[in-house]
């Protein structure tokens, strides 16, 4: 079975696309952790905790949390689909699939911008913005396992901070079988956790002066890959 792979080359392609999915992803995610009362739109992990939390603390039980889960499930098996039906014509879905994460994107500054200020998180202003947000990056959760699955994820570094610092250390123990592959995996991981950081740390920080307008940034970072992105046939992976 085929799959549609980033190309293992040229390297500096696939480190920029990994990394700058990684930035949109931090900056995504910190966004809508900041603006939706603790909503996780990049990963379910947070808000199964975050469920939990409230329930144990007897505060409102926020809607979007609740939907968060299914809608990321169903926007996960499209996005499957999607990427199968590009598979049957022979196609790269690389580049379609960025733009329709962008459009959704659009969608989620557009919705939690034109209803601010938020004060209650199970209004629909903040409802609606925020499962926007989660198909959004429920997409690029599906394309880092379908399309960059040799690259690590972009949405959530707990794995690849733990492989880096694998690799980190066969890598200084110089072993001729595990160096080569440790290297490469470096080269990979460390920008991507690195982005993911500045990512967060700029969403952060853009998000108290400009509102939901900020996404505008990782939106541009989004096209800018797609642009790079030419289509290329399905690839083995």
């Amino acid at each position: 079975m085929t799959s549609p792979v980033l190309p293992a080359e040229p390297v500096g392609r696939v480190v920029f696309a990994t990394a700058t999915l990684s930035f949109v992803g931090g900056f995504v995610d910190v966004v809508g952790f900041i603006a939706l009362f603790g909503l996780f739109t990049a990963h379910v992990t947070g808000n199964f905790i975050m469920l939990g939390l409230e329930m144990v603390h007897a505060t409102k039980l926020a809607i979007a949390k609740l939907l968060a889960v299914p809608i990321f499930i169903v926007m996960v098996a499209l996005t499957r689909l999607f990427v199968l039906h590009y598979e049957k014509k022979g196609e790269s879905p690389w580049r379609a699939m960025l733009l329709a994460q962008a459009a959704l994107l659009a969608c989620f500054m557009i919705a939690g911008g034109m209803t601010t200020p938020h004060e209650d998180p199970n209004d629909l202003g903040p409802v609606i913005a925020g499962l926007l947000g989660v198909m959004a990056m429920a997409v690029q959760n599906a394309g880092s396992r379908l399309i960059l699955a040799n690259h690590g994820p972009t949405t959530m570094m707990t794995g690849n901070t733990t492989q880096a610092v694998i690799d980190l250390v066969d890598f200084l123990r110089g072993l001729p079988g595990e160096t080569p592959q440790a290297r490469k995996r470096l080269i990979l991981l460390v920008p991507a956790i690195l982005a993911f950081t500045a990512g967060a740390l700029l969403g952060a920080l853009s998000y108290v002066t400009f509102s939901f307008w900020c996404l505008i940034v990782p939106n541009v970072a989004l096209l800018a890959v797609a642009w790079m992105v030419a289509a290329r046939p399905v690839m083995s992976a």
